[in-house]
């Protein structure tokens, strides 16, 4: 198949809108690449009490019907374009399940109805495309809240015009699989049958993501090295078998960069601007990021960062435990920008607490931190137990600054290791996920700043050179949906 597509995105964040993580980035920024292409790209997410208002927005004149197992409901639908973009957003308003400033968890933790509220979400994507009279092409689903979009598909839509749309899984992060009781079936109003092992049954509870990865045309993940880790039981979470069974239709695809966003010749969310040409300004945001961290500015010490969310997977616990002997046997500094969980946020709080002016820790987003972070940064510091593909470190280089990372996923798909004294590398890689491996690969770093300060600034323009934007990527995208496509219509 050739020509212009009709792409439909379902996902539960999208960037600039509503986000929690890498997921609401990529669906932006993928539906804007593809939509400059010249596709037709709508994308359909719910309309959060917590999404940013546009005053484009214009509602639909008539409410949208959602076929639910045993009732119909109704959603408001509101569309508007994406921002800076030739692609289309549609918003559901449904208070019932929306009407929340959060996307998956409330105080106390998962929202305890999020069975039930991207049912709805997977349901009403479809029931928007006859409500609008426009049948996709391909059907493109971001991880287990999008899960019974291809399951629909599938079972009963697979007789109707939707039918003949191709769908498409792409796995963010194996970890969340979306778990709930068996009657979830019967909201849904999808057949008994397809609740068994090789399908929605997982454990004695219904499996979003394993039935979306089971019933999905094609199905990809964020990296090519994720893509093979998700196939061995140490990295599918459980569902390795069913990946290897489907890995003849898996496929890796690197995460882009909108440069448009982040950029630091352009970035006007910093206090100075830079670029490969003139790297002055890097100094001035390091100058910046060290009075916004009450750091003590000194434009000697090298200043190590982090921006995550921290959790397990990120393996931040491993710097935590090393914190107070960097401290005591390097000349470094070091920025944190976070949340996540508790327990973490309290040990790192407690590093900057006594190591003043050194060790800083602030727990919150901050969007305009977000970006001065990696400006002003030295190095990144990226010891995740697994990474599907990982955002940060691709800003860190963009920004000048190299990254510590673990070789694991999509970090080993993006970073080249540094060779001493040849000029190669783009960062520092180590493979073992221990506190002494992450600090041995610290002081590598420290190091070649120090006493290799050539290697260090060519390591810094290695990675600003790099393109990491989406224009592969999306071509990539192109190619999976026509392949996806012609598999759906038997070849």
């Amino acid at each position: 198949m050739k020509g212009r597509l009709k792409v439909l995105m379902v996902a539960p964040e999208l960037a600039p809108l509503i986000k929690v993580g890498g997921l609401a980035d990529v669906v932006g920024a993928l539906s804007k690449a593809l939509a400059a292409k010249g596709h037709d790209v709508r994308i359909v997410i719910p309309k959060y009490a917590g999404l940013r208002h546009d005053e484009t927005e214009q509602p639909l004149d008539q409410p949208l019907v959602v076929h639910l197992g045993d009732h119909e409901a109704y959603a408001r639908v509101w569309e508007m374009p994406l921002p800076e973009s030739r692609a289309t957003c549609y918003l559901l308003e449904h208070d019932e399940f929306f009407n929340r400033a959060s996307v998956y968890t409330g105080p106390s933790g998962n929202e305890k109805d999020n069975g039930r509220r991207f049912t709805f979400l997977s349901r009403a994507a479809i029931d928007l495309c006859y409500h609008l009279d426009w049948m996709p092409d391909v059907v493109h689903c971001h991880d287990w809240a999008t899960g019974l979009v291809p399951v629909y598909l599938n079972t009963n839509e697979r007789d109707a015009p939707m039918g003949c749309a191709a769908s498409l899984m792409t796995v963010h992060n194996m970890q969340h699989q979306g778990w709930f009781p068996p009657d979830l079936m019967a909201y849904a109003g999808l057949p008994a049958s397809v609740y068994r092992p090789d399908g929605l049954e997982s454990g004695g509870e219904l499996n979003m993501l394993k039935g979306g990865i089971y019933h999905s045309t094609k199905i990809t993940t964020v990296s090519p090295t994720y893509a093979k880790e998700i196939q061995a039981p140490d990295g599918g979470c459980g569902l390795h078998d069913l990946l290897r069974y489907r890995a003849g239709d898996l496929i890796g695809v690197i995460n882009g960069v909108d440069y448009s966003e982040w950029d630091p010749g352009t970035d006007k969310l910093l206090p100075h601007n830079y670029s490969l040409k003139d790297m002055s300004g890097k100094a001035a945001c390091k100058q910046a990021l060290q009075e916004a961290f009450s750091l003590k500015v000194d434009p000697h010490v090298p200043v190590f960062t982090v921006v995550s969310r921290l959790v397990d997977q990120k393996g931040l616990d491993l710097l935590a435990a090393i914190g107070d002997r960097l401290m005591q046997t390097m000349q470094i500094q070091i920025a944190i920008l976070g949340t996540g969980d508790p327990a973490l946020e309290h040990l790192f709080r407690d590093l900057a607490a006594r190591h003043p002016g050194r060790f800083a820790a602030y727990t919150g987003f901050n969007n305009q931190l977000a970006h001065l972070v990696p400006a002003g940064a030295d190095f990144l510091l990226m010891p995740s137990r697994f990474e599907p593909c990982g955002l940060s470190q691709l800003y860190s280089m963009i920004y000048g600054a190299p990254p510590v990372v673990r070789a694991t996923g999509g970090l080993i798909d993006t970073v080249e290791q540094y060779i001493e004294g040849e000029g190669k590398g783009t960062g520092f890689l180590f493979h073992d996920a221990t506190p002494d491996a992450l600090y041995d690969t610290i002081g590598w770093a420290c190091s070649t700043y120090y006493d290799r300060p050539d290697d260090f600034r060519q390591l810094q323009l290695n990675g600003m050179s790099r393109n990491y934007g989406w224009d592969e990527s999306a071509a990539k995208y192109e190619q999976i949906y026509r392949w996806a496509i012609e598999a759906r219509l038997g070849g």
